[in-house]
């Protein structure tokens, strides 16, 4: 997403990066001209590795150290949407506007749609502290960084492997104790939804209580999928795709009992090359989003 930082890097895939506390975790991937995207490593622990040298570099920010904001796109050229978005988000963050490090993603205009149409935008804000943090971290470790990515595009990126032609796909997510739905469409992100449940709520919830994390999240996937069939009209949902969660929930039955929509709980084995080793449940849903920023089209 963001490419304010340093460019460069060669042809030979993206290699998405993180380094916190916890210890390492990374994943490197390279888009081919026919057939699935080929994963060439991938891991999470404390061990010091010599990562793919010459791949282009990501990382990815973490939930609350960003800001998404979806408003109405400036009139503006596109060479000053930046600036004119700065002005008009600055009411809607808790830190002063000048602080901050501002990009946006586009949101597919309605087809048919009048040239006066207004159309949407998502605004994505961080503090300028934390990404210099973030690039000085990445300098000391001596790995070239060129992009900074969220969850919702490597989400999209996955996503766009599974969508059904001509419609699109609903994608959920779930980490220690928060979620992410996103739908897309043509490869492009459409909607996003942050979920305030997580899969260590949803483990604890095995019968579905009324009003229990299960409910909750079923409910909040109907009224976002209900919100986005009466905004975008012309995109039909295909499907509603569950990522891994590496721990047994009964998201996937709840779903299929409340919605006549597919519901299918995916793999990534099915749509990328890991070779002779594939991750487990666990591994994929630890690096979900790290196997979905190193699949990033193009350059920096």
């Amino acid at each position: 997403m963001w490419g304010w930082l340093k460019r460069g890097g060669s042809a030979q895939g993206w290699l998405a990066v993180s380094i916190d506390e916890g210890g390492l975790a990374f994943a490197h991937a390279r888009r081919v001209r026919e057939g699935r995207a080929k994963v060439a490593s991938y891991a999470f622990d404390s061990a010091k590795r010599d990562l793919a040298a010459g791949a282009q570099c990501s990382t990815l920010l973490r939930p609350g150290e960003y800001d998404m904001l979806m408003v109405e796109a400036p009139n503006v050229p596109r060479a000053e949407m930046k600036g004119a978005l700065r002005w008009k988000v600055k009411d809607m963050v808790d830190y002063p506007i000048v602080d901050a490090t501002v990009d946006f993603l586009d949101i597919p205009p309605q087809e048919g749609a009048a040239a006066d149409h207004s159309r949407q935008i998502y605004a994505v804000l961080a503090r300028n502290e934390l990404v210099q943090a973030r690039a000085e971290q990445f300098a000391r470790a001596g790995v070239p960084l060129q992009v900074i990515e969220i969850p919702e595009t490597a989400q999209r990126n996955i996503a766009a492997l599974y969508e059904p032609p001509q419609r699109g796909v609903a994608l959920a997510y779930f980490g220690a104790d928060w979620g992410l739905l996103t739908i897309t469409h043509r490869g492009e992100l459409y909607l996003t939804r942050r979920l305030d449940v997580g899969v260590d709520a949803l483990a604890s919830d095995p019968d579905g209580e009324d009003g229990g994390p299960l409910e909750r999240v079923a409910l909040e996937i109907q009224r976002t999928l209900d919100h986005f069939e009466r905004q975008f009209r012309h995109v039909a949902v295909g499907k509603l795709l569950l990522a891994p969660t590496g721990r047994a929930t009964r998201l996937a039955e709840i779903l299929r009992a409340r919605f006549e929509l597919p519901v299918e709980a995916i793999d990534l084995a099915e749509v990328l090359d890991f070779g002779d080793r594939a991750p487990d449940a666990a591994t994929q849903w630890r690096l979900f989003h790290h196997f979905g920023a190193a699949l990033r089209e193009g350059g920096a």
